[in-house]
């Protein structure tokens, strides 16, 4: 979990933005999860630099200098890996841009993030949060089956087939949009 959101809420209150959902994510779901639908609205934390900062800041990574394009990319890489967990070229190019160093100190060992460009800390991290996960939770992170929702998850449930982001939104809207459709077709 990545904690509280509160930069990003300030600054989504000061624009006129709705709250984001599912937030304390780990690192790379919340990545995913920086565009959001309310409505029929596209909303898109990384299109504007005071919105891409105050979710930095919330995550205590670099915001200096400004890794936006970064960011969206590593993103995109996310996003296809996990709509297609063969498809790891994307994702392993952007990998390409850091490694881990590893060493031992008082206290056993110890793994370091070495990314010699500073535009791609932030998303280098969110990549290596990603594959922590991949390793803990094989085939458990999804895309909503919301087919207008843009959300993310990790299937926490016991059965691992939790299907959407949230049941209360996006399962329930589904289930009566069916529903309604299934009673229209028989009148």
């Amino acid at each position: 979990m990545v904690g509280a959101d509160d930069a990003v809420a300030a600054a989504l209150r000061a624009r006129g933005w709705p709250e984001r959902p599912l937030v304390d994510q780990s690192l790379a779901l919340d990545l995913l999860n920086t565009r959001w639908v309310a409505g029929a609205t596209r909303y898109d934390l990384l299109d504007h630099d005071d919105l891409t900062a105050a979710w930095l800041v919330d995550r205590e990574l670099d915001r200096e200098p400004l890794p936006r394009k970064q960011l969206r990319e590593a993103r995109e890489a996310l996003a296809a890996v996990v709509a297609d967990p063969s498809d790891h070229a994307p994702l392993n190019a952007l990998l390409d841009h850091g490694r881990l160093r590893l060493s031992v100190d008082g206290h056993g060992p110890v793994e370091r993030q070495d990314v010699a460009d500073p535009l791609w800390r932030a998303a280098w991290a969110c990549l290596r949060d990603y594959l922590r996960l991949r390793a803990e939770t094989p085939d458990r992170l999804r895309k909503c089956a919301n087919p207008d929702c843009v959300l993310h998850f990790q299937d926490t449930s016991r059965t691992g087939r939790r299907q959407w982001c949230s049941m209360t939104v996006c399962g329930n809207r589904l289930k009566a949009r069916r529903h309604h459709d299934r009673s229209r077709s028989r009148a």
